[in-house]
């Protein structure tokens, strides 16, 4: 009897996913082997589509337990005109969970504390690109100064959300704040606020279940009237 086409499916769905899992454990062994990190915890898991440049490596920090997601970014550098400039620029304690396909970019210095989880198409950017000079193209002008972004223990960010600091100064999101998917977060909110809109402010829990209700409804989502 042939089988039918669900179950042939589930079972090529089953095997990649085996694939997967088996190699993202050897390429996080690797990574944690060969990369000089600052440093490096326990039970690291990156999956072998992500890019954190080996290069990158001594300016990023990850504790115990950190997971990474399929085709997240992690870019840095050094400025050398700067004087003082941190040696350390990305900093994931222990617990910390990065979904798939975030882009976390840090100019100066971008810290999530313990548990901090980031859902899918997350940007974390700690500076902006300058374009303040109409005589020259936005390529050549380099970045904004931009600060400081710090990630509270047991944040939560939603879907294609934004936490952006183009400025001198810090955006700090005290503990266990959540930000509703598509927020854009650019200044500091105490603990337990939860954010949405753009830019991002404060609103009753109850509107961060609605927002997410409607999302995952597949419905329009609202913004709403503070």
């Amino acid at each position: 009897m042939l089988r039918s086409s669900h179950h042939i499916y589930a079972g090529v769905a089953d095997h990649e996913g085996f694939v997967s899992r088996v190699l993202t454990k050897l390429y996080s062994f690797w990574v944690g082997v060969t990369y000089p990190f600052a440093g490096a915890g326990r039970k690291l898991s990156l999956h072998y589509a992500s890019e954190i440049s080996r290069s990158l490596a001594p300016y990023i920090r990850v504790g115990n337990r950190v997971e990474i997601g399929k085709h997240t970014w992690f870019h840095t550098w050094s400025k050398l005109d700067v004087e003082r400039d941190r040696e350390v620029k990305i900093v994931l304690e222990d617990d910390c969970r990065i979904g798939p396909r975030c882009t976390i970019t840090a100019g100066n210095f971008i810290h999530f504390e313990r548990d901090v989880v980031l859902e899918s198409d997350v940007l974390v950017m700690d500076h902006s690109h300058a374009y303040e000079d109409v005589s020259s193209p936005i390529s050549l002008q380099g970045t904004t100064p931009g600060g400081i972004i710090r990630l509270g223990e047991g944040c939560r960010i939603g879907p294609r959300a934004a936490i952006l600091c183009s400025n001198k100064g810090e955006v700090v999101l005290g503990a266990n704040c959540v930000v509703a998917p598509g927020a854009v977060v650019t200044r500091s909110f105490p603990a337990n606020s939860s954010l949405v809109g753009n830019p991002a402010r404060a609103v009753q829990k109850s509107v961060i279940s609605t927002v997410n209700a409607r999302r995952s409804a597949g419905m329009p989502e609202l913004t709403p009237q503070i």
